[in-house]
């Protein structure tokens, strides 16, 4: 998989993705990730990228004409365009999967200020995307965890294929069990026995109750 990130902080987007498991994709070439300096397409002797609001407002939005002029360099038949704004679609892990599936050509455009101009989206952008209901300081942050989330299904990224089946939001309606490694008792506080009796069904089965019940606790939005 290919993913282009358009970016005035190029460096904030790629430096959480050059360690551990991502990196090891990408050296394998499992992705290649790229960011780029937005500022490479604006124009004029200060190559300025944002500009006051029309109709009045505070801060300031990402102009048009370097957004347009990058996003038409890159793009290729088989990209898909996203732009990452608190005002996107909340990303869920079935996303998440959707895009590592299609083997598409991603392109993640970083809004910072207030945005970018309504022209940029209504002709360019394909999805617009939000990691959550709160505001960054800048969309090479969320760029960063949108990538990281689809590199890790990517097939060969992580060390065990099950690894990514069998967590939370692997079902979509359940968080995932509890977990415990050894010492098998520590400060008093032992691992529950079933998970030490080799038997796989009622091992199986306390890890569904006990998922059911972590969720419930902890996220009873996601139960029917």
């Amino acid at each position: 998989m290919v993913i282009d990130i358009i970016t005035l902080f190029p460096e904030i987007a790629l430096a959480p993705l050059s360690e551990s498991i991502i990196k090891r994709a990408r050296e394998n070439d499992i992705a290649r990730v790229q960011p780029h300096q937005l500022r490479d397409w604006a124009t004029g002797k200060h190559r300025k990228t944002d500009e006051y609001l029309c109709g009045g407002g505070q801060g300031m939005l990402l102009k048009p004409e370097p957004l347009f002029a990058a996003i038409e360099e890159l793009r290729r038949p088989e990209s898909k365009v996203i732009l990452l704004t608190p005002q996107g679609t909340v990303l869920k892990q079935a996303l998440v999967r959707e895009l590592a599936d299609s083997n598409q050509h991603l392109i993640l455009i970083c809004g910072h200020y207030e945005g970018v101009d309504h022209r940029v989206i209504t002709e360019l952008i394909d999805l617009e995307l939000s990691i959550g209901d709160y505001v960054l300081t800048n969309g090479a942050l969320a760029a960063a965890i949108l990538c990281d989330a689809i590199i890790r299904l990517l097939p060969g990224a992580l060390g065990d294929e099950r690894s990514s089946e069998d967590e939370s939001f692997s079902d979509p309606q359940l968080l995932e069990a509890p977990a415990y490694t050894k010492p098998n008792e520590f400060r008093g506080l032992k691992v529950p026995d079933v998970l030490l009796s080799g038997h796989h069904a009622k091992i199986t089965a306390w890890k569904k109750e006990q998922a059911l019940q972590r969720t419930r606790e902890n996220r009873p939005d996601l139960l029917p």
